[in-house]
């Protein structure tokens, strides 16, 4: 499998087994994150550790998680980016939209705070009503 999913605490962790994140594997990947949104997670976390190269298809995939994410009030973090990978990330300018994390262990703990806010944040709501 190129791709697993986890699901915790309602939280979906894809984890990328593919060196290079490319045209091959790209449509892959969009489509395990389309599974994931239409079972209605809004919470994702993609892990690419193992990946070691993206071109515009793969990033094409992490942009389709993210907006799958941010239009159901979600959260989408992605987490262990080899070099190469951040660089383009960077050149790209993506990373003043995407959510990034060193870890997955960092990105699950980023998830579960927002989670935490956004609850907090209902319940102000609901007692200043």
């Amino acid at each position: 499998m190129k791709f697993s999913t986890e699901l915790r605490d309602h939280i979906a962790i894809v984890t990328s087994h593919v060196e290079k994140l490319d045209a091959l594997h790209a449509p892959e990947l969009k489509g395990e994150l389309l599974r994931i949104a239409k079972e209605g997670c809004n919470r994702i976390i993609l892990d690419m550790t193992e990946s070691r190269y993206c071109d515009s298809s793969g990033l094409s995939a992490v942009l389709i998680g993210n907006r799958l994410c941010r239009d159901t009030e979600g959260t989408f973090v992605l987490s262990g980016l080899q070099p190469s990978v951040e660089k383009l990330i960077q050149i790209s300018q993506l990373d003043r939209v995407l959510t990034i994390t060193p870890t997955s262990s960092e990105a699950y703990d980023y998830v579960v705070m927002e989670m935490t806010e956004g609850e907090l944040g209902k319940n102000t709501d609901k007692s200043t009503s």
